[in-house]
């Protein structure tokens, strides 16, 4: 059942909830009570006919053949799987038509029929043993399942390449970590399929050399194969010293659609040369760690690279951070950097965020991207990206590339040019002199140095220091009305007030407790009717007003949601104590969070704010690190049963200080933008300080003993200046 609410990509109580409910759902057809075990075919018809579940339809077939296939790990290591799976969707590929009739059952004797049949077409389809002759050898008959799972792959995926690349995404699934080891993020992967531009390039050539001298399973390659409409014009050249990885990738490049003699992938550490010279080069610098790390090799690694490239060609170098980012230590690697620099090959170097290969994570990455014979206007030149701060979102990918081809299209201009929104063109020559220091951009981009935001800070600034003096201004005008803040406490001499509980008053009806309400988190706009008070708004995690909710949607899905009233008091007990004072009313209040109603017209009334505020400061209202609940039910919380009158000038005090608070906070607010924005302007180079003024206008000057003792002796003489 947890593998049916991963299929359907639910949580695990939606399906017994389908099981409760819908008496179609599939019985089970073996295990037992505890753990029931279900046909995957007849769940994904169940899925796909009640429209549950939130899996598309076509990837459901696919998934629940995974779903066979990790179960076999019992018998096979995951590296058969790979391996002998890959065989057969190539063998099929390679002969062009099914590996299985459907007349084939599944005992012994058709076992080896159909594996007998299936060796023989390996033999004569691949009799040099470029593709699958060895791994479908390593096997015996007892594979045979197999054929039928290579099959159901290919059927839901509607071709070979498709099910090899569904069944290599589930990797980590079988238990394959070395394959997983190099992978990169999708975002990353689209950021360099944007930035090599392949479908472009194909459309202008004829004809097309792709390669990769560090190859591992082909990831690279495969992701921008996947953005060419038709392979047949793509000649794919690839090297990888790890023999299983580098017939992995074979695989992969022959099921994408290169044709077979269009083709090579060495064993080894070079390229195939004699082919073609390759046009675009996709790789990723082998990883070393930390401790072992060289900075020289890695730039060995990209001279080699750059060594490849045939004039107008590109590569897109996938490397340490330290070595091709960071200011470098040694005499021989700043020797080398500066070198690749001063040949006018490198086109860009960005400096990438952390987590972009993600069984790597504190592994820092760069990207280089060289082209041969640049266009005459970014000659002596190349532009520096940094993104390392920012989230590889799409929108930042599609920017980025437009900065990169752009610049590679068109070089520098300085006047109708486009200006990088995350790059800076600097002269190879300045980079040069700084010997060894970082190919980090030395500004922001010149997009955002004149960006709104931007040129409007001086006056946002200005406009926050009127918000402050306005806000000191009516703070000083409301304590010259009403004096300092008093509040007339005193010690209390006689009995103590008797203790209740929230439970009392509610049984009293002195307090109503009212029940909050599950919102759909899609019904939650920033700009609608009513406000939505939940756990976030009453911890002070998000600001109230964030979370809102249009008038009409409350009306047609949420028919019985009643508004909290003016003076309402709604807490939550998850993940903390929290109590907030709706003053206003007509909001929406979010389920964990509750409401508490005063009643006004009761003997001993209370206020709200005197209830917020007792309960509040309740004792043993917390909760230990380890604890699953609280240590005590609301209703159990003691306060004291204040008398009317103390109730009452309770209350005024509280919305004294209420009313003060703001004041203060509203200075604050003003303050801490004009700052935020200083600083801002100051870091980024766009504010300057007036030099005019020949002090801060809230500088404090110390007296000397000598200062003191001369104004002394002039405060004696009436002409001394006041």
């Amino acid at each position: 059942m947890s593998e049916i609410a991963t299929l359907a990509r639910v949580k695990r109580p939606v399906v017994s909830t389908w099981r409760r409910r819908y008496s179609h759902f599939p019985s089970p057809v073996a295990g037992n009570a505890g753990r029931p075990l279900f046909d995957g075919g007849q769940v994904a018809e169940w899925l796909i006919s009640s429209g549950l579940g939130n899996t598309d339809h076509a990837e459901l077939r696919s998934d629940v053949a995974l779903f066979g296939i990790v179960a076999l790990t019992d018998r096979f290591s995951g590296w058969q799987l790979i391996e002998v799976l890959g065989s057969l969707l190539c063998l099929r590929r390679l002969d062009g038509r099914p590996l299985a009739g459907p007349d084939v059952g599944a005992d012994d004797d058709d076992d080896r029929t159909l594996w007998t049949a299936v060796m023989h077409r390996a033999e004569r389809m691949d009799a040099e043993d470029e593709f699958v002759l060895r791994e479908l050898r390593s096997v015996d008959a007892g594979a045979a399942p197999l054929v039928r799972f290579a099959e159901d792959l290919a059927d839901a995926a509607y071709n070979e390449r498709g099910a090899y690349e569904r069944l290599l995404a589930a990797r980590v699934r079988l238990g394959v970590d070395a394959l997983a080891a190099d992978a990169v993020s999708p975002e990353l992967l689209s950021l360099i399929t944007q930035l090599a531009d392949l479908r472009v390039r194909l459309e202008r050539d004829q004809s097309f050399t792709l390669a990769d001298p560090h190859a591992r399973a082909g990831d690279l390659l495969a992701a921008l194969l996947r953005e060419a409409d038709d392979c047949e014009n793509i000649t794919a050249l690839a090297a990888e010293p790890d023999e299983r990885l580098a017939r992995i990738a074979r695989r992969r490049l022959l099921l994408a659609g290169v044709d077979e003699l269009a083709l090579d992938v060495q064993t080894g550490n070079d390229l195939e040369e004699r082919l073609a010279d390759p046009d675009l080069i996709v790789t990723q610098l082998p990883y070393r760690p930390g401790e072992d790390r060289s900075a020289l090799a890695a730039l060995e690694g990209i001279e080699r690279v750059a060594d490849l490239l045939a004039s107008g060609s590109t590569a897109l170098v996938l490397g340490p951070a330290d070595a091709l980012v960071d200011a470098l230590r040694g005499t021989e690697e700043s020797q080398l950097r500066s070198e690749l620099l001063r040949r006018n090959i490198v086109e860009t170097v960005i400096a990438l965020p952390g987590g972009v290969l993600p069984y790597r994570p504190g592994y820092r990455p760069a990207l280089w991207v060289l082209t041969r014979d640049p266009v005459s206007a970014a000659d002596g030149k190349v532009l520096l990206a940094d993104i390392s701060a920012v989230s590889l979102t799409e929108d930042v990918c599609a920017r980025l590339a437009e900065d990169v081809l752009l610049w590679r299209a068109e070089g520098f201009r300085a006047l109708d040019g486009h200006d990088p929104r995350y790059g800076r063109a600097v002269d190879v020559a300045v980079l040069d002199r700084s010997f060894g220091g970082p190919l980090t951009p030395p500004a922001p981009p010149a997009s955002a140095i004149w960006s709104r935001t931007t040129t409007e800070r001086p006056a946002l600034i200005a406009e926050a220091e009127a918000r402050l003096e306005r806000a000191a201004d009516e703070a000083g005008s409301y304590e010259d009305m009403h004096g300092p803040y008093r509040g007339r406490v005193l010690r209390r001499v006689g009995r103590m007030p008797r203790r209740t509980t929230l439970g009392g008053l509610i049984a009293e009806g002195r307090v109503s407790r009212l029940k909050g309400h599950r919102i759909d988190e899609d019904h939650l706009v920033r700009d609608g009717h009513h406000t939505v008070l939940g756990p976030e708004e009453i911890t002070g995690a998000g600001a109230v007003g964030a979370r809102r909710m249009d008038r009409l949607v409350l009306a047609t899905a949420y028919d019985r949601v009643a508004l909290t009233e003016p003076g309402d008091v709604v807490y939550t007990l998850a993940p903390r104590l929290g109590l907030y004072v709706d003053h206003d009313g007509f909001s929406v209040v979010a389920f964990p969070a509750r409401v508490l109603r005063v009643n006004r017209d009761a003997e001993r009334p209370l206020t709200p704010r005197v209830l917020a505020a007792l309960l509040g400061v309740a004792r043993n209202t917390g909760r230990s690190p380890s604890a699953v609940r609280a240590a005590r039910r609301i209703e159990d919380y003691q306060l004291p049963d204040l008398d009317p009158k103390d109730v009452e000038r309770f209350d005024a005090l509280l919305a004294e200080t209420e009313h003060r608070e703001r004041l203060l906070l509203a200075q604050a607010d003003a303050l801490a933008e004009a700052r935020s924005l200083t600083v801002a302007g100051l870091a980024d180079g766009t504010l300057t300080l007036d030099q005019n003024v020949n002090q801060p206008p809230y500088a404090m000057h110390t007296l000397t003993m000598d200062e003191l003792s001369s104004s002394s002796h002039a405060g004696r003489r009436n002409d001394a200046p006041a």
